[in-house]
């Protein structure tokens, strides 16, 4: 019985010291990441990396998500891809650090990649939209119009008033000789926007 107290007690003494160790090091972890917003507010976007790297932690998911960030818009790409590509690493299921991957990427102009990433964001999430509608973009642009249809396709069934994906799908229909269906979806887009430049143009293209 004194043995299980004296035991009970040592493990009393760990967790206390763990927590105050936790408790510190998060008070620390804030501060740095109060710093870094305040710098980016000034556009002090060296300032605000060097303020997280004071408690830089190869392991922590939100420095290197934060970090991706900073270092995407102080123009660092590969830095960027780097910290992204960690905070995916470190959270497999994790969509905004995907998404996250996505910027540098498509900075750098690494489309197939951008693609590749966009891919496995609708494996974890197959409705999210921001995937499934620059994903069309990408096959549209390459005028792979049968591809680039059912993204945006599953878009307007998920938001059918949404000007871009009508939009998008209209020309996407034009372009696959699909007349009927592009008048409708353009005419769907300019309810939305009744003065858009681009439905207008495809409409007249129908004529």
């Amino acid at each position: 019985m004194e043995i299980l107290k004296k035991q009970i007690i040592a493990i009393s003494f760990l967790l206390i010291g763990f927590s105050s160790f936790s408790q510190n090091d998060n008070l620390a972890l804030r501060k740095a990441f109060k710093e870094s917003y305040t710098f980016e507010y000034n556009k002090a976007y060296a300032d605000a990396i060097a303020s997280l790297s004071k408690v830089h932690d190869e392991n922590s998911y939100e420095l290197q998500l934060r970090l991706g960030w900073l270092n995407y818009i102080n123009k660092n790409y590969t830095q960027s891809l780097a910290n992204y590509s960690k905070a995916a690493s470190l959270k497999p299921y994790a969509v905004e650090a995907k998404l996250g991957v996505v910027k540098p990427l498509s900075a750098l102009e690494s489309w197939d990649k951008v693609l590749q990433t966009y891919e496995e964001i609708l494996k974890i999430d197959p409705q999210n939209y921001t995937a499934n509608y620059w994903a069309g973009a990408i096959y549209y642009n390459r005028k792979k119009y049968d591809q680039a249809s059912r993204y945006f396709e599953k878009i307007v069934n998920l938001y059918p008033f949404d000007y871009d994906a009508n939009h998008m799908l209209a020309w996407t229909y034009l372009n696959m000789g699909k007349s009927n269906e592009a008048k409708a979806f353009f005419g769907k887009a300019l309810l939305n926007r009744p003065d858009d430049a681009s439905s207008l143009e495809g409409l007249s293209k129908l004529k």
